[in-house]
């Protein structure tokens, strides 16, 4: 079968329009039953690809039903060098990892793992200043339609109230069993979660995304609809970038509240810089991250560009660091996913051990959350999220849900590590308040 011919041309932006032009892009989109928007929300983090791109329309989708999908990734890639777009949920893990599985039933619907190669893509540059479509279709068309799309009013989003599935003090019960575990050598470091959910809920998930990107916008920020099951992401993290021949990571440990005082703002941002606990969380995952790494990078090549880096966000404080490599002649960006998915971040040290104490003491299987969504540019870069601060919406059986948690070690404080996983719960329910 011949291989349909992408058609390109660009449209220059005045920087006023380009929150206008987002918006008519999304209301666009709703017609596709597939499509990914992600937004870096005029944040300039290092190594920026794009302010924002949309992939509309799947003419070749694969899912985990496909077997191993990375390898078909790598196949359908090296074929065509297009555009890929898509996802991995967490419990792709068990497909890395024979030995493990998940015992949680999942909710959310989406499949393990799913890409597309999109109809239509529509990307704004980081300076805001160009927009450019790549389609099977007339750009200008396309170019035509979108302006011609009106940007819906937002309304009010439903009052509503979200139960936990883990409850505080079955919360603080497990924190204390994963102390032990620590203090017995098991581990060193655990990634604990909690659900959140409402039932029989009615919405407009594009509304929910405008909702929550408003009130915390974020640089890897991901509107996604895949058939009736929609993600809105809020993530101010990042899980793999690659440009040529170097690949990065900037793994997130350590969280603090803002405040609407200045001076006090400042003073617990501080705090957050210096607390020996925050920095061995993060220290502990940025040094899985360069063994992840170095797997698949030139050997003296792995490079801790920032370490403790202190970045501020609508409702929190974050630590962040950043890990780089060259990687080794021969080997494919999806081999970089291979070693280092699901991201030490989102899991703990050592990796394979506490991924079984999450499936052990955890209530809920995650399915999307902690996996991540991106692309694969047709020169082979890629640039792909971690999936934290979301809001997972099943349109078919009504349900709501997110989940969120922090990083367990010795030191730390029960009450306290509820007191963060609810800071971030309280930051998506909010929208619905």
């Amino acid at each position: 079968m011949q291989q349909l011919q992408r058609h390109i041309a660009s449209f220059p932006l005045a920087p006023v329009q380009a929150i206008a032009i987002k918006q008519k892009m999304l209301n666009w989109a709703k017609q596709f039953s597939i499509f990914l928007f992600l937004d870096s929300n005029n944040y300039k983090p290092a190594y920026i690809g794009y302010e924002s791109l949309l992939a509309a329309g799947g003419t070749d989708i694969i899912n985990d039903d496909d077997g191993d999908i990375l390898l078909k990734l790598k196949q359908i890639h090296t074929a065509k060098s297009d555009w890929i777009f898509g996802h991995l949920c967490y419990d792709y893990k068990n497909t890395l990892e024979p030995q493990l599985i998940s015992t949680h039933t999942g909710t959310t619907g989406f499949p393990v793992a799913g890409f597309f190669i999109p109809r239509t893509v529509c990307h704004i540059n980081s300076a805001q200043t160009i927009l450019t479509i790549e389609s099977f279709d007339d750009p200008y068309n396309i170019y035509k339609a979108i302006n011609e799309t009106d940007i819906v009013a937002g309304g009010l989003l439903p009052k509503l109230q979200f139960s936990s599935v883990i409850k505080k003090e079955q919360y603080l019960e497990a924190i204390s069993k994963l102390r032990k575990h620590i203090g017995d050598g098991d581990c060193y470091e655990i990634n604990f979660c909690n659900e959140g959910y409402c039932e029989n809920v009615s919405l407009e998930p594009l509304q929910v995304f405008n909702a929550l990107n408003t009130i915390s916008p974020a640089p890897f920020a991901a509107y996604y609809r895949h058939i009736d099951k929609y993600m809105m992401c809020a993530s101010p993290e990042r899980y793999l970038r690659k440009i040529g021949d170097k690949i990065l990571s900037q793994p997130i440990k350590g969280t603090a509240r803002r405040d609407k005082d200045t001076l006090k703002d400042d003073e617990i941002k501080e705090q957050l810089r210096n607390d020996i606990k925050e920095r061995a969380e993060n220290v502990m995952i940025t040094d899985l991250m360069r063994n992840d790494l170095a797997r698949v990078c030139e050997t003296g090549s792995i490079n801790v560009e920032e370490l403790f880096g202190i970045y501020t966000f609508p409702q929190v404080h974050q630590m962040i660091s950043t890990v780089s490599g060259i990687m080794k002649a021969g080997i494919h960006f999806t081999d970089a996913i291979r070693y280092s998915f699901p991201m030490g971040s989102m899991t703990g040290a050592p990796k394979y051990k506490v991924m079984q104490l999450i499936d052990k003491y955890e209530s809920s299987r995650r399915d999307l959350f902690s996996g991540t969504v991106g692309y694969i540019t047709p020169g082979g870069d890629i640039d792909f999220n971690v999936i934290i601060r979301s809001l997972f919406y099943n349109e078919v059986n009504k349900y709501l849900s997110y989940q969120t948690g922090g990083a367990i070690t010795y030191d730390s404080i029960a009450e306290k590590e509820w007191e963060e996983m609810r800071l971030k719960a309280w930051a998506l329910e909010q929208i619905f308040a």
